[in-house]
């Protein structure tokens, strides 16, 4: 590494003070909310980056920065970040904030003031019947991998696990007397979902003679393996979603998070319960999960367009 590229990463690094208190913050979250590696991982970019700010304006460590100093610093980010990812940042701060002021480093929350961007509702990419069909059907081949990719993308669209849940699952999830799951979703909390018959079936052939081909030496009881014989990593999963996505000749964009969208919108439409569809998703708000009724009555009003005789043109 030269000169200029050493300079670069000493200034992105936050200076001693901050990374102290910044660890034993994340420490906690380890120890007492249960969060994923990946969150911790983002909390601490988001407030790395604050903290390289915040030294440049003076400030020695989190229990002396002024309040005045944090808000600048989301003001600093102006446009360059969508609102989402202000949003992620600023709950980083908030919630490093209460943490100081329950040990007792500042009598006071340096964010109290501070409000969040205001979020777009978004309302989720999904696919039809039709093409969920199409993808399902994609993996023909049936060596190892093809019986593996076919049970993979069943269980997706039958349970709408996140590719990260889907990632650790194990043999020792799936209860086959029943036909649940057992996943361990954010923050570790342990939920049931139905596999579906076809996905039971697609999982059932996989393991008897698919996976056997997978195995290593060093193979533990995940359930998905790659050519290594260990778990499948959440990017191989969404590379293997967009393959045959493609391979199915569907043009949207598909990613695993779209089949969990698609599992939910199709249980809405077919009449599901919204509190039966939120505790299959693992939302821990109602309201995350309301998005889905948004997708249903976009769908409604488009069959509405195409199919009253009044919206048909004379």
């Amino acid at each position: 590494m030269n000169r200029r590229a050493e300079a670069r990463q000493d200034e992105s690094r936050a200076p001693a003070a901050f990374a102290e208190d910044t660890q034993a913050f994340l420490n906690f979250l380890s120890l007492e909310r249960g969060l994923s590696p990946n969150t911790r991982a983002g909390y601490r970019n988001d407030l790395d980056q604050c903290a390289v700010f915040l030294a440049r304006r003076g400030a020695s460590d989190w229990r002396q920065v002024p309040p005045g100093d944090v808000e600048a610093w989301i003001h600093s980010l102006g446009a360059g970040y969508a609102a989402s990812s202000l949003a992620r940042k600023l709950t980083a701060l908030r919630m490093l904030a209460r943490y100081l002021v329950s040990e007792k480093w500042r009598a006071d929350n340096f964010t109290a003031l501070l409000s969040a961007p205001k979020l777009a509702r978004r309302i989720p990419s999904t696919l039809t019947g039709d093409e969920v069909s199409r993808l399902l059907a994609a993996p023909v081949a049936g060596d190892a991998r093809g019986l593996r990719d076919r049970a993979i993308l069943e269980l997706f669209y039958s349970s709408g696990l996140r590719v990260s849940e889907l990632a650790a699952v194990t043999i020792q999830q799936v209860d086959w007397e029943n036909g649940f799951l057992r996943v361990f979703g954010k923050g570790s909390k342990e939920r049931v979902v139905p596999m579906g018959g076809k996905a039971s079936d697609a999982i059932r052939v996989y393991l008897e003679a698919g996976r056997p081909a997978l195995v290593k030496a060093r193979t533990g009881s995940q359930l998905f393996l790659n050519k290594n014989g260990t778990a499948l990593s959440r990017v191989a999963l969404w590379m293997l979603v967009k393959k045959y996505a493609e391979r199915a000749g569907i043009t949207k964009k598909v990613k695993p998070h779209g089949l969990r969208h698609s599992f939910a919108t199709h249980l809405l439409g077919g009449g599901a319960d919204l509190r039966a569809i939120q505790e299959m998703l693992g939302h821990a708000n109602i309201a995350t999960t309301q998005i889905y009724t948004a997708v249903e009555q976009k769908r409604l009003l488009a069959h509405h367009a195409k199919f009253h005789p009044r919206n048909r043109a004379g």
